[in-house]
C-alpha cells in the first residue's frame, strides 16, 4: 500500500462534511481530484469507504472503522510533530546542570533556575552538586551539559563566562577580637588557625584563595580541613579558628559567627559558567545559558 498522510485527511475531511462539495471547499482544492484521491485511496485499501448516491454520501461500516483510525493516526502524527517542535525550541528535553555548593547562594543563579523552571515546567532539570575541578570530565565528556564553577585554569576544549565577580569575606566567632573590626587585613587572618578545604576535594576556592595569600607572601597555618563549606561555617561558628568564603555564602547567617570584610582590593573570587566547545549543547541547555548570562551582573 501507498498510502499517505494526504489521503488521510482527504478522507476525514469527507467523512465529517459527507459531502465532496464542502470537503473540498475545506481542503481548499477542487472537487474532482478530491473525488479521484478517495477512489484511489478505496482501491489502496480494496474496500468501499464511503455510499455515494446521487443525492448523499455517507459511510460504509469499512469507513466508519477507518475515520475512527484515520483520526487517531492524524492525531498522532499532530502530537509526534508537537513534541519533537517544543524539543527543538527548548520547551521540553533535559537540563544536566553542575554547580558548586556556593552557586545555588548566588541570586542570578537562583532566580534564573526558579524562572526557567516556572516558563519550562516540561524541561528536566538534571542538578548535580560537584566541585570545580570535579566538573570538568563530564563536561567534556557529555554527560553535563553546563557546569558553574569558581574561576580555575580550564582546557581548551571547555568556554566560559563570568556571571559573577564578588568580594571575598572573612568569617570569624563574634567572641574573636577581629570580629569588631570594621574590615580585616589578610595578615591578620593568617596568623589565626584557619579552617579550610581539604586540598584533595577538588574546590575552585582553595586555589583562589591560598593563591591570594601567597601573592601577598602570606601562609595561614591550616588547623582543620574539611570537605564542604558549610562545614567550614560550621567549625568557625564553634569558634575552632577563622576562615575566607566568598560574600555569596553570607545568606547563611549564624548567631555565633561575623562576617568581615577584608581590606585588600583583590580578595575577590569569580563564579563561571562553563560549556564544552565541541558538544552541541540541547536547546533547553542554550536557552538556561542565554537567560543566566542575560540576568547576571557579569565580571
Amino acid at each position: 500500500m501507498n498510502i499517505e498522510l494526504r489521503h488521510l485527511r482527504y478522507f476525514v475531511a469527507v467523512a465529517e462534511e459527507l459531502h465532496f462539495g464542502r470537503a473540498a471547499a475545506r481542503l481548499n482544492i477542487s472537487q474532482p481530484p478530491l473525488s479521484q484521491q478517495i477512489q484511489a485511496l478505496e482501491q489502496q485499501i480494496g474496500a468501499r469507504l464511503l455510499a455515494r448516491t446521487n443525492r448523499s454520501v455517507g459511510l460504509t461500516a469499512a469507513g466508519k472503522q477507518f475515520l475512527a483510525d484515520s483520526r487517531q493516526i492524524l492525531g498522532q502524527v499532530d502530537e509526534a510533530a508537537a513534541r519533537a517542535a517544543r524539543l527543538h525550541h527548548g520547551e521540553t528535553g533535559e537540563l544536566r546542570l553542575g554547580f558548586t555548593s556556593s552557586a545555588p547562594f548566588i541570586s542570578a543563579v537562583s532566580e534564573t533556575l526558579s524562572s526557567f523552571r516556572r516558563v519550562y515546567p516540561d524541561v528536566h532539570i538534571q542538578t548535580r552538586e560537584i566541585n570545580t575541578r570535579e566538573q570538568i570530565t563530564p563536561l567534556n565528556e557529555g554527560s553535563l551539559d553546563l557546569g558553574l564553577m569558581r574561576n580555575t585554569p580550564l582546557p581548551d576544549t571547555l568556554a566560559w563566562q563570568c556571571i559573577l565577580r564578588e568580594p571575598l569575606l572573612a568569617m570569624i566567632h563574634r567572641e574573636h577580637p577581629l570580629a569588631v573590626k570594621p574590615v580585616v587585613t589578610l595578615a591578620e587572618l593568617a596568623q589565626e588557625p584557619f579552617v579550610f578545604f581539604d586540598p584533595h576535594v577538588g574546590t575552585g576556592l582553595y586555589d583562589d584563595i591560598l593563591g591570594l595569600m601567597r601573592r601577598y607572601g602570606l601562609a595561614p597555618v591550616i588547623a582543620q580541613e574539611v570537605g564542604e563549606a558549610m562545614t567550614i561555617i560550621g567549625l568557625v561558628a564553634a569558634g575552632l579558628g577563622v576562615s575566607i568564603l566568598p560574600a555569596s555564602f553570607r545568606r547563611v547567617q549564624l548567631s555565633e559567627m561575623r562576617w568581615v570584610p577584608i581590606a585588600e582590593p583583590d580578595a575577590v573570587s569569580e563564579m563561571w559558567l562553563v560549556w564544552p566547545k565541541h558538544h552541541q549543547l540541547s536547546a533547553a541547555a542554550q536557552r538556561f545559558k542565554i537567560q543566566l548570562i542575560t540576568a547576571s551582573p557579569g565580571g
